[in-house]
C-alpha cells in the first residue's frame, strides 16, 4: 500500500488538520504494515501558484515548450504522479476564511489535468484517478459543519469527485478557536471519528 499525506496549513507545525492527518496515517500505516509513505507539506514545500506564465507552458504541446515552461509543467508533473501512485490519501485541511487554505488551492491546480486525472465525455466530466481510498482531516477555529458558512466542505467534496477520488471520509475537529474546554472536545470527537472508521 502506497498511502500520501498531503498537509495543507500555512504552518509547518502545530497544526491541528496536520495532527489529525498523522494520526490517520499512523492508524493506516499500523494495520498495513508494509505501507510506504510519501509525504507532502505543502508550507515547508510551497508549490508555485497557477498564474500567466504556468498557463502558457500547460497549453503549449510538449514538443514546443521552452527549457523554462517544461520545468514548470514537470513541478506539476511531479504532484499528479504522486497521486498516481497511492492508493490511500490522507489530507489535512483547516479552513481559512471559510474556505480551502491557498496551499491546498493550488495543489488542487497543480493536479487537475485534462486527459490525465479528468476529461470531458458526452454527459460531462469524468474524473481518471479512480480506485483511491480518500480520508480529508478538517479543523476549524468556528463551527461550521452542515451550516450554511461551510463552503470549504463543499468545494473539496467537488473537486475530488471531479477527479474520480470518490470514496472519502471526512474527520472533523470543530470550535478549535473557541477555548480550551471547546478544543478538548473537538480532539477528543475528531479521535472518536478516525478510530469508527479505521478499526
Amino acid at each position: 500500500m502506497n498511502i500520501l499525506q498531503i498537509n495543507s496549513s500555512a504552518r509547518s507545525t502545530g497544526s491541528e488538520s496536520t495532527r489529525l492527518a498523522d494520526a490517520l496515517v499512523a492508524k493506516i500505516s499500523a494495520t498495513n504494515p508494509g505501507a510506504t509513505l510519501a509525504r507532502r507539506d505543502l508550507a515547508a514545500q510551497p508549490h508555485p501558484v497557477l498564474d500567466e506564465p504556468a498557463l502558457q507552458a500547460l497549453f503549449t504541446p510538449a514538443d514546443q515548450r521552452t527549457a523554462e515552461q517544461a520545468a514548470r509543467v514537470a513541478l506539476d508533473d511531479a504532484l499528479i504522479a504522486q497521486v498516481q501512485a497511492a492508493d490511500v490519501i490522507v489530507i489535512g485541511a483547516p479552513t481559512y476564511n471559510f474556505g480551502v487554505t491557498a496551499q491546498l488551492k493550488t495543489w488542487f491546480d497543480a493536479i487537475a489535468r485534462a486527459g490525465v486525472t479528468f476529461k470531458y465525455g458526452p454527459t460531462g466530466p469524468v474524473g481518471l484517478l479512480n480506485g483511491k481510498k480518500v480520508y480529508v482531516a478538517l479543523s476549524r477555529g468556528g463551527l461550521h459543519r452542515d451550516a450554511p458558512t461551510d463552503t470549504q466542505l463543499a468545494h473539496i467534496k467537488m473537486f475530488l469527485n471531479f477527479v474520480g477520488l470518490t470514496d472519502v471520509q471526512y474527520v472533523f475537529a470543530e470550535g478549535m478557536g473557541m477555548g480550551p474546554e471547546a478544543v478538548a472536545k473537538a480532539q477528543a470527537q475528531a479521535e472518536a471519528e478516525i478510530n469508527a472508521i479505521l478499526v
